[in-house]
């Protein structure tokens, strides 16, 4: 993999419906250096009655691998291709593959194959284990990184906006030439207790201007490499917040956080529902915690 460090893989099994997320992979590797390695693991055994159970592994990966790379010969020329095939789950052989570029590529995709069906537990693995960004793209829902598309989203919290989620939302933004909206969801109102005159409910105007008051703050260097940037400051259940903007966007930038005694990335609840049910693709992006920051420290 040293010669195509830094470029972009994706995976991919022998199904027509995988050619929007070989083509939305061909995309993003012009930006990732122009590499891209397209995978397939072979699982063994193949099985019983398979009509390729004798077939050496190596050319039948071959033969699944053959027309997505004359795909993007074809639209993509500046593009190379590197087929990379390896012996079992492709999971982990793509997670493996993550150390050691900038992007991986994979499909959502449910039992059956059906769109919008639950999660696969490919993608999941995946863009829960990862070490660079994982892009996960709906079948048939091509992405067009066209003008025509409206803008780029991503998800922020207060008291920290990452900036390897901000600096990947940002360049996604410029690339598809898309307005970028940073999106902050405020929970509905609580009761915060009772007063002399009953229950009161928190003020929550109030909360909503403190949070916009204070990403804006951190937003500010942003906007100078990017001015068509809008902050949305919106109520409601985060998941839910995110999920209705991926409706009208060309991409849902969200995190992910490390747990605490692990050394490994793990996907949050709230990604995880994005990830389930958003109406666009969505780019997990790792972000690193103090405990994998300080591994050393007890």
């Amino acid at each position: 993999m040293n010669d195509v460090a830094g470029g972009v893989v994706v995976g991919v099994v022998d199904a027509e419906e995988l050619v929007p997320v070989v083509r939305a992979a061909a995309w993003e590797a012009l930006a990732h250096g122009g590499v891209l390695r397209v995978l397939h693991a072979v699982e063994w055994p193949l099985p019983h009655g398979s009509e390729e159970a004798g077939t050496d592994h190596v050319q039948r990966a071959e033969r699944v691998i053959a027309p997505f790379a004359e795909l993007v010969a074809a639209d993509f020329p500046q593009v190379r291709v590197v087929p990379d095939i390896v012996s079992g789950s492709p999971a982990p052989a793509l997670i493996r593959r993550s150390h050691e570029v900038s992007l991986v590529v994979v499909g959502h995709r449910g039992s059956g194959g059906l769109p919008r069906l639950p999660l696969g537990s490919v993608a999941l693995q995946v863009a829960t284990h990862a070490a660079s960004p994982v892009l996960v793209i709906r079948p048939g829902e091509e992405p067009d990184p066209g003008p025509k598309r409206r803008r780029v989203a991503v998800a922020v919290e207060v008291g920290g906006v990452p900036a390897e989620v901000m600096d990947f939302a940002m360049e996604a933004a410029i690339r598809r030439k898309s307005d970028l909206d940073v999106i902050h969801a405020v929970a509905p109102p609580l009761l915060s207790g009772a007063g002399t005159t009953g229950p009161a409910l928190t003020d929550h105007q109030a909360l909503r201007d403190s949070a916009a008051q204070a990403l804006e703050r951190e937003l500010a260097a942003y906007r100078q490499r990017w001015p068509r940037m809008r902050l949305c400051v919106q109520e409601g259940r985060p998941a839910s917040v995110l999920v209705e903007a991926s409706r009208t966007a060309v991409l849902l930038v969200a995190g992910t956080r490390g747990r605490s005694g692990l050394k490994r990335l793990v996907l949050g609840s709230v990604s995880g529902e994005v990830l389930h049910h958003a109406h666009c693709p969505v780019a997990v992006v790792p972000q690193a915690t103090e405990d994998e920051e300080h591994p050393d420290e007890p």
